[in-house]
């Protein structure tokens, strides 16, 4: 059964006080502190042929998925299901393989607006028999595997939408929008379970990140305007009450927050160019790493420009791993903050990385067109693959494949033990979600087709909206 729900917005401004070359910067020692409304099937695919002089197809290991998947990997309470998966975002599978060539199952379009950030990633329900899929207009879907639309909320974040995802606590979605509310949504038939304003949280400009959860309690990143700040808030998730707050961050931060309980860390980079880490769970903050920012001056000196830190943080093994742009990719000691390792590129790095953590590799895509498989532990490239285009949203790994959407509307399968295209494909608009494997089948998000978007002396037209996509495997 169908439902379409629909409520209205609120909000208020805040008062605040070729082959490209790549070097190593390997062990670098020292402490440095421093996101139609209808169900419809078609077939928009194309499975890339073998003439692309970029890289044919392969015959690529499926991998063996494993039958028991860790609290590492996920999270460790089994009625919880997050972006990137866990606490850690990892964006680790280990127990679903992917086919060895697939087509679209079914697609709807979802995604109208022409931002640049990384569109909204789908969010499985625990027992994978609902995805909630959230748009940059503002509704909120959820789906059967089988593409039975079960319902549509339409809430107040019209303009700019969802670009975080949903964090599913039992009977329960948890989504920041653009309108700077945070929602509360019922699993079962998308009705309002509550709503913080943004009055409620000091006038937030946006919610761009996406929710952790932990113990009754969710967590946050804000952003706010005048001036370019943000804040991490602890929001009681039964009541929607919020708890606590730090607004150190500088510069409208993006990315969602991680924990590593192990570690006791929670963290979060942000557009200033600053990973920031408290204690977990005593919030105490503990440590700030500053990647190396060269450009203009911000909100009077507070910040520069130039080292904006767009993904977030993946957690392994007592480290941190992100990338800026700066376009270098770092490896942090979770302890103290300092730097364990850095990695050079030619381009900007916005996407979340995906790692391995049986086997200590870390994937990070690139605006250079390229996926980098690198070890964890020495920084040291194992591979890179071309995917002709930038790769902006999160990675995922399964036992045998990494899955990256790109700029060229495509999305890549590849060997993760050596980077060899499996399959690529084709869609309409720009891969920027993250694909998330689920009981063999792929979900995913694209942005809408815009024409003379760069192009101010003429008007922009949207050619064709974002569409969600469920891939199947071919028999």
């Amino acid at each position: 059964m169908e439902s379409t729900n629909q409520f209205s917005p609120s909000g208020r401004t805040r008062e605040h006080s070729g082959t490209p070359t790549r070097r190593h910067l390997l062990r670098v020692s020292g402490a440095v502190a421093v996101a139609g409304l209808a169900g419809c099937a078609d077939t928009v695919n194309t499975l890339v042929d073998g003439d692309d002089p970029a890289g044919a197809d392969g015959d690529c290991g499926t991998g063996e998925p494993t039958e028991f998947v860790s609290e590492y990997a996920t999270h460790p309470d089994e009625n919880v299901s997050l972006f990137c998966r866990g606490l850690r975002r990892l964006g680790y599978y280990p127990d679903e393989a992917v086919p060895g060539s697939v087509s679209v199952n079914w697609t709807f379009p979802i995604n109208y607006v022409g931002h640049t950030a990384a569109k909204s990633s789908p969010v499985p329900t625990p027992d994978g028999e609902t995805i909630v899929f959230a748009g940059d207009n503002g509704w909120v879907h959820a789906y059967a595997p089988d593409g039975e639309k079960r319902w549509s909320t339409r809430t107040g974040a019209t303009d700019l939408g969802f670009h975080g995802s949903a964090a599913i606590v039992g009977d329960t979605a948890y989504i920041g929008g653009y309108d700077g509310d945070l929602y509360a949504l019922d699993i079962e038939t998308g009705d309002l379970v509550w709503r913080i304003r943004s009055d409620e949280l000091e006038g937030t400009l946006a919610i761009g990140s996406s929710p952790a959860y932990y113990d009754g309690t969710l967590y946050v990143i804000a952003e706010y305007g005048s001036p370019s700040s943000g804040a991490l808030w602890a929001i009681d998730a039964e009541t929607g009450e919020p708890t606590w707050s730090d607004d150190r961050i500088w510069g409208q931060p993006h990315p969602s927050p991680t924990i590593d309980l192990e570690a006791g860390r929670i963290l979060a980079g942000s557009n200033d160019g600053v990973v920031y880490c408290w204690e977990f769970p005593s919030l105490e903050f503990l440590w700030e790493f500053q990647a190396e920012a060269d450009g203009e001056e911000r909100e009077d000196g507070a910040f520069r420009a130039g080292a904006e830190i767009k993904g977030t943080v993946a957690a392994h093994d007592g480290y941190g791993y992100f990338g800026s742009w700066d376009d270098t990719f770092y490896c942090l000691d979770l302890e103290d903050g300092s730097l364990e390792w850095a990695f050079e590129t030619d381009g900007s790095i916005m996407s979340n990385p995906a790692v391995d953590p049986e086997e200590d590799v870390v994937y990070m895509g690139n605006d250079d067109g390229y996926v980098y498989a690198i070890d964890a532990k020495s920084g040291d490239e194992r591979w890179s693959a071309d995917v002709n285009g930038r790769v902006i949203g999160a990675l995922s790994v399964t036992s045998g494949s990494v899955l990256v959407g790109s700029y060229d509307s495509h999305l890549y399968a590849l060997d993760k033990e050596t980077g060899d295209r499996c399959w690529r494909v084709e869609n309409r608009g720009r891969v920027t979600s993250a694909p998330v494997p689920v009981d063999g089948r792929i979900y995913y998000a694209e942005r809408a087709v815009f024409s003379n978007y760069y192009d101010d002396e003429e008007e922009t037209i949207m050619e064709v909206p974002g569409h969600a996509y469920c891939l199947v495997g071919d028999e």
